[in-house]
């Protein structure tokens, strides 16, 4: 499971000895650890923008692998019960830096060190235990929030009944648990908007079978339509969650526009490159000593819509013109 891949040439060996290395400077180690993406797709050349950018915006800096710095990647290879063992395998390495994606890495990364500094990818990290304050996280650890909460739900919400006028009751496709905080504030925003909140969670570990598992009984639910939330497991999964919601003939909304280039309706989000940008500006920060505790935690300013005209054409449903008019990609 502990899949590593070190990127070192016999080249960047040979130059980075240690007389050369103390004329240039430091040279820096960052493990890039990721939920699910194989260790491959961890690259500048990632299909994931997220991704790509991190590695493009590092670039950019100054920073040049395999000669100020060494990038270390590691997956989870979507095994969630194994995160806490590649948390302790990543430690030991101590790196100078830890890039963690997604709430569960970060928090398992945050249990095993209280000193190496930590900088992910999150969906509400106060509420989720991530840090104390977005302002001033306080500890080892910050990053980037890729949601502003009930606010994009609400949005997201608003912009499927303009699809689907007559809906009201909507599915959260999330795992178990992590709408918990939310619960309340979901309640009294269903009731004030008009709408019901149905269907099953994913219980973990998330694979192919709990996603056909939760498709199938959400039959049961009557529901109009899915609001697909943030968690990194659907990005991974998005061509099988998109094609879940096709054969189910029901609209969905996603969070980036990844979903849609892979077959899904409708999206609504912030932009995965600028969470990349973040992140590496971050570790720049942190790389020239900055307190990872002192750094606000970023949070989205720009969002994107983008639609999928066959998909829609595909489940017999016409997005309204002004929608496209306004939306920032549509493929047709």
């Amino acid at each position: 499971m502990r899949r590593r891949n070190l990127i070192l040439s016999l080249l960047a060996v040979a130059a980075l000895g240690t007389a050369h290395a103390q004329q240039r400077g430091k040279v820096y180690r960052i493990a890039v650890v990721h939920p699910s993406h194989p260790v491959p797709t961890l690259t500048e050349t990632s299909f994931s923008p997220g991704v790509r950018a991190i590695f493009t915006e590092l670039r950019r800096l100054g920073y040049v692998e395999g000669k100020n710095i060494l990038i270390e990647r590691y997956s989870g290879e979507g095994r969630a019960a194994h995160y806490p063992d590649l948390a302790r395998d990543v430690v030991r390495g101590n790196p100078d830096v830890i890039i963690a994606i997604g709430n569960d890495l970060v928090l398992d990364f945050k249990a095993v060190t209280t000193t190496i500094p930590i900088v992910g990818t999150f969906i509400a990290p106060v509420e989720g235990g991530v840090v104390s304050s977005l302002a001033r996280p306080g500890g080892n650890v910050t990053g980037v929030s890729g949601s502003v909460g009930l606010d994009l739900i609400e949005k997201r919400v608003q912009l499927l009944r303009q699809v689907v006028p007559q809906a009201t009751r909507f599915w959260i496709l999330q795992s178990r648990g992590v709408g918990d905080r939310w619960q309340a504030e979901w309640r009294e925003s269903a009731r004030m908007h008009g709408v019901t909140y149905v269907g099953p969670s994913l219980d973990r570990p998330i694979n192919e079978a709990e996603y056909r598992r939760v498709f199938a009984a959400l039959a049961q639910d009557a529901a109009d339509g899915i609001l697909v939330n943030d968690e990194v497991e659907h990005i991974t999964n998005r061509k099988l969650i998109a094609e879940l919601a096709e054969e189910s003939r029901l609209p969905a909304i996603y969070p980036l526009k990844v979903f849609v280039e892979s077959g899904g309706l409708m999206s609504y989000g912030s932009k995965q490159s600028d969470h990349g940008r973040g992140v590496a500006l971050i570790c720049d920060q942190i790389l020239k000593g900055a307190k990872p505790g002192d750094i606000p935690v970023l949070q989205p300013t720009a969002f994107e819509l983008a639609f999928n005209l066959k998909t829609a054409k595909a489940i017999d449903l016409k997005i309204p013109p002004e929608l496209l008019a306004v939306a920032d990609e549509v493929i047709e």
